[in-house]
């Protein structure tokens, strides 16, 4: 299991708020029963078997295209680890509990 970052930017739209296109492109999780995900400030964040969520990615990838958008950039930051399970949970877990 693959946890995922993914950050998707329309270049040129016609104003400054980007959450309409942030929304849509979070409408392609909606349907995905296999990928947990959180959406932050930032980004998305996912968790599931990797080859899925680059496939999810890459329809993601897509959306504002469909909305009229010329030039999109996505950033995708991938964290595979083989050794043990990986969740998004469980990274924020251990952290917490070097915090206490």
């Amino acid at each position: 299991m693959a946890v995922v970052e993914v950050s998707i930017v329309p270049i040129g739209t016609a104003g400054t708020s980007l959450s309409a296109y942030v929304a849509r492109c979070v409408d392609v999780l909606e349907g995905e029963k296999n990928i947990r995900y959180q959406l932050t400030p930032m980004g998305t964040i996912m968790e599931g078997d990797l080859d899925l969520i680059l496939s999810v990615v890459r329809r993601m990838h897509e959306v504002p295209f469909t909305q009229g958008i010329a030039r999109v950039v996505t950033t995708i930051r991938i964290d595979d680890r083989r050794d043990k399970e990986l969740t998004m949970a469980g990274k924020v877990s251990a952290v917490e509990k070097k915090l206490k």
